[in-house]
């Protein structure tokens, strides 16, 4: 089968079966996302919308959508902080987990579910955040053969899943510039992402709004196999057993960034994690929350340094921020993200 498929069908089981997400302890769920390590990730995504909305002229209605929305936590902290600021949207969940349904709704108890963009609503502008939430999507793997391009497949070595290279040639799959590259190349591609920016780069040209996609990942499409597994926070053969541990890959945010354009949006820019949430005033915000609370202050630097650190999750990690044609503004995505 194709890893696709095989990517695909082990993280429809494992999503539907437990909520993988942990608690910043280091020990419950399988990983952590950064709106569970600190409030203040959620809060300044909530800033950044609200400006968003305000410089575009607070059109009502207006709609707050998010894409794996985890426990809700991320929503909850963001909605929260841009109700100080008049916007209070109406909430839309693309969620397709039970178990995670259960607890996004006592985070957000007003929020609606969708199994996926097409039935959201058309007549206002729309809100969107995606974190952590196109790394599960699955990937194809080219590799270059002496005879060629093939696709990447999984089959069976004795009783063990092993990658097999697929007897169709694929080089017309291959960008240009990668066609001759060495044999043993392998290039990442992720079809159901792209079919995601393309729907969703739709919806900000027609109904107006902004997004943000957050994720790991790099700015260029880069050689290499990204393809791994996350069971207990630790890394584990994703071959070992299907189904039981979180399938991931990192994002290739350049091709997505130039989907976004051929739709007609603005694409504000990609920034690292952390220039991104330095350029919005986290510290400045961690330093009011320790001064408020400095018995937490400590646990308070904590979830700062893992949020923004280049060898933490600020440098890895990416920002992509998205707009209609006619929404102006973005705060923190003046900087050029250096290829890493």
């Amino acid at each position: 089968m194709s890893l696709a498929q095989f990517m695909g069908e082990s993280n429809a089981r494992y999503y539907a079966a437990k909520d993988p997400i942990g608690l910043g302890d280091g020990v419950s769920g399988d990983f952590i996302t950064a709106p569970e390590i600190s409030q203040m990730f959620g809060e300044l995504i909530g800033l950044w919308l609200a400006d968003m909305w305000i410089n575009a002229g607070r059109e009502e209605p207006v709609y707050y959508v998010e894409l794996g929305p985890g426990r809700g936590t991320l929503a909850q902290d963001a909605l929260r902080a841009a109700r100080n600021y008049g916007l209070e949207p109406a909430v839309h969940f693309i969620e397709t987990s039970g178990t995670l349904k259960d607890i996004q709704l006592k985070a957000v108890p007003g929020a609606l579910w969708h199994d996926d963009l097409s039935s959201l609503p058309t007549d206002g502008p729309m809100l969107l955040v995606a974190n952590e939430f196109l790394d599960a999507l699955p990937i194809r793997q080219l590799v270059r053969m002496a005879s060629g391009w093939r696709e990447r497949l999984v089959g069976l070595g004795g009783d063990d899943f092993i990658f097999v290279a697929g007897d169709q040639p694929m080089d017309a799959a291959v960008p240009a510039g990668w066609k001759d590259a060495a044999e043993g190349t392998i290039l990442e591609t992720c079809p159901a992402a792209a079919a995601i920016l393309f729907e969703v780069a739709g919806r900000l040209e027609q109904q107006g709004g902004a997004a943000l996609f957050i994720d790991y990942g790099h700015t260029e499409l880069q050689a290499g196999s990204t393809f791994q597994a996350v069971q207990s926070h630790e890394k584990v053969s994703p071959f070992d057993a299907p189904g039981t541990a979180d399938l991931t890959a990192l994002v290739d945010f350049g091709t997505l960034a130039q989907i976004a354009k051929s739709r007609g949006v603005r694409h504000i820019g990609t920034a690292t994690q952390g220039d991104w949430l330095r350029g919005l005033g986290i510290e400045t915000r961690a330093k009011h929350l320790a001064q408020r609370a400095p018995q937490h202050a400590a646990d308070i630097d904590a979830a700062l340094h893992r949020l923004v650190a280049d060898d933490q999750m600020g440098k890895l990690f990416k920002v992509m921020g998205l707009a209609g044609p006619k929404w102006i503004g973005g705060a923190a995505f003046s900087a050029v993200v250096p290829e890493s």
